[in-house]
C-alpha cells in the first residue's frame, strides 16, 4: 500500500538518479533524462577548506593551481576518499538541478549508483552525503546493475545477460538472470589506471614527465586494445626529466596500445574469470545475446574486437555507455513500485536518521 504523502510528494518532487563515478558525475531527474555531467573534481582552498569551484570549472585547475588551492577528486577507485568533500559535490549538484524551481518543491528522492564491491561502512558515508545534501530519500544500487538496465537489458528475464562496466576506477563484471546478479567480478583496474600506464610509458622511454590531462588525451585521441586499420601517432608535451625542459614527443597508437596492454590483459582476464563461474545454460544465452559492454572505458578503440577474440562471442558498445548508469537509476525512479522489486537484491536503503 503506497503512503498517501509519499504519493502526493512524488508528483511534485525532482527526483534524482545519481552516477557517482571516480571520473565523472552524471545526474538524471525522473522523466527529463540526462541534466547533469561534469567531473567528479572539487578545487578548495587548503587552509580555510573552502569550496571555490566544483565539476568541470574544478577540473580546469588540476595541475594548475598555486600552492594554497588544491584541486582533489574526492573519489578513488569508485569509493569516497574523502567524505566532506564528497558531500559538498553532491549538496552542489543537487542544488543545481532545483535551483530554478520554487522553494516550495519536495526534497528529492535519490537513487545512488555505487561500485558492487563497496562495503557496508561506505555505503553508509554516500547515504549521509546524500541526505546531508538535501535528499528526501536514498536509495543505493550497484553500478553495474543500475547500468544493466540503462543499458536496455531485460534484468527479470530467465535468460542470461552480461554487462561489463569500464569506468574511471573500477571494472565490473555481470550475469544477471532472473532479478538477480548471478556472477559479479570487481577489479579495481579501469580508465585511472589505463592514464597511469600511459604516464609511466613516457617516462620509462622517453624520459618525459606528463600530467593526468595529458595522458589522458593521448589514451582518448589514439589508445586502443586491438590494431587500428591505421595507426596514428599523438604529441607528448611535458617536462624531460634528465634535462627538465619542456619537450615534445610523438607517440604511435602502437606504443599506447602497448603501454595499455597490462591494464586491457586484466580487463579480459577478469571477463573470462566470470565466465568459467557461469551457470551452461546461463552461457548457451550469452552465445546466443553477447556481451554488453558501459561506461567510459568501453569507448577505447578496439576494446569490443579484443573481447570478442578471447571470449569468442559477440560484444558490442551499449548507446551513449558513459551514461548507462545514470539512466538506469532515473529507470528505477520512474518505475519504483516494479523496479524496487526486481533490484530488491542489490537495491540498499539505509534506516532513516532520527
Amino acid at each position: 500500500m503506497i503512503n498517501p504523502l509519499d504519493w502526493l510528494l512524488g508528483l511534485f518532487s525532482l527526483d534524482i538518479g545519481i552516477d557517482l563515478g571516480t571520473a565523472n558525475t552524471l545526474v538524471a531527474v525522473r522523466n527529463k533524462g540526462i541534466v547533469i555531467n561534469e567531473p567528479s573534481v572539487v578545487a578548495i582552498e587548503k587552509d580555510s577548506k573552502k569550496v571555490l569551484a566544483i565539476g568541470r570549472d574544478a577540473k580546469e585547475m588540476v595541475g594548475r593551481t598555486p600552492a594554497n588551492i588544491v584541486a582533489i577528486r574526492p573519489l578513488r577507485d569508485g569509493v569516497i576518499s574523502d567524505f566532506d568533500v564528497t558531500e559538498k559535490m553532491l549538496e552542489y549538484f543537487i542544488t543545481k538541478v532545483h535551483d530554478s524551481v520554487f522553494m516550495l518543491i519536495p526534497r528529492p528522492r535519490v537513487v545512488v549508483g555505487l561500485p558492487s564491491g563497496v562495503t557496508e561502512v561506505e555505503k553508509r558515508a554516500v547515504y549521509d552525503a546524500a541526505i546531508n545534501a538535501g535528499a528526501r530519500e536514498v536509495y543505493l544500487i550497484e553500478e553495474p546493475m543500475a547500468a544493466a538496465i540503462g543499458a536496455g537489458l531485460d534484468v527479470t528475464s530467465s535468460r542470461g545477460s552480461m554487462l561489463v562496466d569500464i569506468g574511471g576506477g573500477t571494472t565490473e563484471v555481470i550475469v544477471v538472470s532472473l532479478r538477480g546478479i548471478v556472477v559479479s567480478r570487481s577489479v579495481r583496474v579501469a580508465g585511472d589506471e589505463m592514464d597511469e600506464d600511459i604516464i609511466n610509458y613516457a617516462r620509462q622511454k622517453y624520459n618525459l614527465i606528463i600530467g593526468e590531462r595529458m595522458a589522458e588525451q593521448a589514451k582518448i585521441a589514439i589508445g586502443s586494445a586491438y590494431p587500428l586499420e591505421e595507426e596514428q601517432l599523438f604529441p607528448l608535451r611535458g617536462r624531460n626529466l634528465i634535462t627538465g625542459l619542456p619537450e615534445e614527443v610523438l607517440i604511435s597508437s602502437v606504443e599506447v596500445r602497448e603501454a595499455l596492454s597490462n591494464s586491457v590483459n586484466i580487463i579480459v582476464d577478469t571477463v573470462r574469470s566470470a565466465l568459467d563461474e557461469t551457470p551452461p545454460e546461463l552461457i548457451a544465452d550469452l552465445m546466443e545475446q553477447g556481451i554488453v559492454l558501459a561506461g567510459g572505458g568501453a569507448l577505447l578503440k578496439g576494446l569490443p574486437e579484443r573481447l570478442a577474440e578471447e571470449t569468442r562471442m559477440k560484444v558490442y558498445v551499449a548507446e551513449d555507455p558513459m551514461s548507462c548508469v545514470a539512466r538506469g537509476a532515473q529507470a528505477v525512479l520512474e518505475n519504483l513500485p516494479i523496479l524496487q522489486k526486481v533490484l530488491s537484491d542489490t537495491q540498499w536503503r539505509a534506516p532513516a536518521i532520527q
